[in-house]
This record gives structure tokens, C-alpha cells and sequence, in this order.
């Protein structure tokens, strides 16, 4: 996770989320989840463009990790098909090259100003970084900041895209640009159909969403359950947060059931972009996870059953209720645990160890 620091986003995920299991109250039960049944990963067919899909994040923050090349092996023996990274990294991009693994290529939060004010520097961007690497990598998305809205780097990033988008189109390269959120852009959430996107954010999220719209290009965001339910368990169902698709625990809003919190949070960030004109913006989810170890709720069975509960989510190709027809698109977080990011959860992510064994095993029906 590209992060700032753990406890703002269990501020942030609480504040997004509302104690979204408010209303049924309930107390978080034991968990006790069956072992999942060692295989491998599946996802829809490479090379699409479409949304929908399995995809993992790549992260680069250890001192122990495999090489490019054999990280790459191992996604597509797991058949994953997507793969997302946080900034051009040559050694990687050299790898994907005739993978046929579709990439969404992240820019540093702190090149957000030159790419802003510079229109050179975006067109540096595009040259060094996509058409060298074209066609032989699959460009899907290039995004312009990872959680920075709100905070110092947010009144760069439309204008980032703006020339993002125009070096692309420049050098003939046609690929869709967007930006990364955490839920914290939201300012209410519970009910998902009271989303609204907060004061903090809400007028650099205008002009973003506005230009997603005209464009038709997907919003990302980063979309934790697990936060608010370390945060809150007696307030939280774990089914509900571990998405086991308990009916008897899950929150009804309106017409609408959600089973889960992570269809929960999804929707609750399309409603914000349709309160200010995105009603076609797509959602991809750019990070979602759970740490196997860190905390007391950070466990190996829950993280086993969190992300074998989104892999099946993915797979089955239907949407959230408020989007029945979209299917979902997520990227797993992470590849690796990565042992120079802070110590505790975040070091605790990955569904691989750097000798790439598997954490723990997941599966798909």
C-alpha cells in the first residue's frame, strides 16, 4: 500500500465507513473459517480491456524480494491476469513486456507538480515509460497520484491528468487516465445512498469526476474493510467484513441489502460521483486486502477468508447492487510481504512470501 501512515486510514476508513454495521448493531462473532482449498488464481481472459477481472499490486518495498522476471512468472502461473504497479520502474516494465498482462502504471505523488505545471514532463512521462515499453506491455490505466485527495499534493492532480491525457493522445497512445482515492474522500457514508463526497475534497472530486465522465474513464479507488473492522469489532459483523455474505448480518439500505461491506463501500462511492454528474463513471478497485498478521484481527484465517470471499466476488462477474450489470474489477493487495514498509499490518500483506511461497492458500470455484 502506498500509505501515509496506518492510523490515519483507520480514522479515514471510519470516517467513510460510519460503523456501516450500525443499525443491526451487531456484535463481531468468532470467526471461524474452513480452510480454503489449495489452487490457483483465476481471473477473465488476458489482454482484454474491459472491466472485470482479477489483478494484484506489485509492490517494491523489500530487500529480500524475487526478480522482476520470476515475479511476473509467478502472477501468470496463478492466472492472474492484471497487475498494477505504483510508479515506472524499468527492471518491471521490462518483464511485462509480451506477458500479455494488462498494467495499471501509477505516477509518484511527488511528481504530481511538475506533471501539473510542465506539460513537458508528462510528455517525458509518456515517452520513457509507455511508448518504450509499446506494444509489448498492456497499458490500462496510467494514474496520476495514489491517496492524495485531500491533502497537499490533491490541486495537481486534474491538471496532471489534463496533460497526461494530452501527451497519450500526442504519441497516439490510447489509454485511459484516472487517479487512485482512498475512501476518506468521502465526507458521509452510511447509508451508501447518503454518500456524499466531503468538504475536503469534494471540489477537486468535481472536476475529476467531471472529466472521467466526458472521457469514460473509470475512477480507482482503494476500498479496506478490514480498517474500520480492527478499529470497531464490537461494532462490526466480521461476516459482514470479511464478505461471507451473512444475510442475517448485513445492512439494508432502502430497496438495497448489502451483504457485505466491501459492496458497501463500492456503491457508496458511485453514489458520491452521481451526486456530482458521474452517473457513467465506472469503479475499478484498485486495492483491497487483509493483513495476515500485525494486529489480533490481522490473522491468517481471516486474511485467507477475505480474499478468497473477494476472488469469488470477482469471478462470479456480477456487480453491486446499485451496479448489477458492471462487473467488478479488483487488484488484490499484495504480491508480497514486503519487509521495509513500516513494522505490523503492513509489513503482513502479501499473498506470497519472498521465497514465493504462498501466505496462505486461496482459491476459485
Amino acid at each position: 500500500m502506498a500509505r501515509l501512515v496506518l492510523i490515519f486510514f483507520i480514522v479515514a476508513c471510519l470516517k467513510t465507513v460510519n460503523v456501516l454495521a450500525q443499525g443491526n448493531a451487531p456484535t463481531a462473532t468468532p470467526v471461524g473459517v474452513g480452510a480454503a482449498t489449495q489452487g490457483n488464481i483465476a481471473a477473465a481472459p488476458a489482454g482484454t480491456s474491459s472491466l472485470g477481472g482479477l489483478g494484484v499490486n506489485y509492490g517494491l518495498l523489500g530487500d529480500n524480494l524475487p526478480t522482476p522476471d520470476k515475479v511476473i512468472d509467478l502472477i501468470k502461473s496463478n492466472k492472474i491476469n492484471k497487475v498494477r504497479i505504483f510508479e515506472p520502474k524499468q527492471a518491471v516494465l521490462q518483464a511485462l513486456k509480451d506477458s500479455n498482462l494488462e498494467l495499471a502504471l501509477g505516477t509518484r505523488n511527488e511528481d504530481l507538480q511538475s506533471l501539473a505545471t510542465d506539460p513537458s514532463a508528462a510528455t517525458k512521462f509518456v515517452q520513457e515509460n509507455v511508448v518504450a515499453y509499446s506494444p509489448g506491455v498492456k497499458f490500462s490505466y496510467i494514474t496520476l497520484g495514489n491517496e492524495v485527495i485531500p491533502g497537499q499534493y490533491a490541486n495537481f492532480v486534474f491538471d496532471a491528468m489534463q496533460n497526461m491525457q494530452n501527451a497519450l493522445k500526442a504519441a497516439n497512445v490510447n489509454v485511459p487516465v484516472s487517479t487512485v482515492v482512498a475512501t476518506s474522500v468521502l465526507g458521509s457514508s452510511y447509508p451508501p445512498s447518503n454518500a456524499t463526497f466531503g468538504q475536503d475534497a469534494s471540489a477537486v472530486m468535481e472536476k475529476i469526476v467531471s472529466f472521467l465522465q466526458q472521457n469514460q474513464y473509470p475512477l480507482l479507488a482503494n476500498v479496506y474493510t478490514c480498517f474500520p473492522y480492527f478499529a470497531e469489532p464490537t461494532n462490526i459483523n466480521a461476516d459482514y467484513a470479511l464478505g461471507n455474505a451473512n444475510v442475517a448480518k448485513g445492512v439494508t439500505d432502502g430497496s438495497i441489502h448489502y451483504n457485505t461491506m466491501f459492496d458497501a463501500m463500492i456503491d457508496a462511492l458511485y453514489v458520491a460521483m452521481e451526486k456530482v454528474g458521474g452517473k457513467d463513471v465506472k469503479l475499478v478497485v484498485s486495492e483491497t486486502g487483509w493483513p495476515s498478521a500485525g494486529v489480533n484481527l490481522a490473522t491468517m484465517d481471516n486474511a485467507k477468508a477475505y480474499v478468497n470471499n473477494v476472488i469469488q466476488r470477482v469471478s462470479s462477474g456480477k456487480g453491486t447492487p446499485l451496479r448489477p450489470s458492471i462487473p467488478i474489477e479488483a487488484y488484490i493487495f499484495a504480491m508480497f510481504n514486503e519487509n521495509q514498509k513500516p513494522a505490523g499490518t503492513e509489513q503482513n500483506f502479501g499473498l506470497f512470501y519472498p521465497d514465493m511461497k504462498p501466505v496462505y492458500p486461496v482459491s476459485i470455484a
